[in-house]
């Protein structure tokens, strides 16, 4: 699998750490109950199909990627700096 980073260009996937899905931007607030911070810590889907994935990086810019591909074909469909998304 090869993704291509915004700021580097076209490279092999084992120069990206996959950080996990997207919700991960959706952060509960600092006072949020208990019960909300158990399920952003815990509770993920695994659905089959399309998706979109916080990567790093790692062995390239640094930079975290918003990366949205298929899990069933392994196409990928895009790939953005994730600074300043939301879910």
């Amino acid at each position: 699998m090869r993704l291509k980073c915004p700021l580097c260009g076209d490279r092999d996937r084992r120069e990206f750490y996959y950080m996990g899905h997207e919700t991960y931007l959706a952060r509960p607030d600092a006072g949020a109950p208990v019960a909300d911070w158990d399920d952003y810590l815990h509770n993920r889907d695994n659905p089959a199909g399309l998706t979109r994935d916080l990567w790093q990086h790692e062995a390239g810019c640094g930079a975290w990627l918003l990366v949205e591909r298929d899990t069933v074909t392994h196409d990928i469909l895009s790939v953005r700096l994730a600074r300043g998304e939301a879910t």
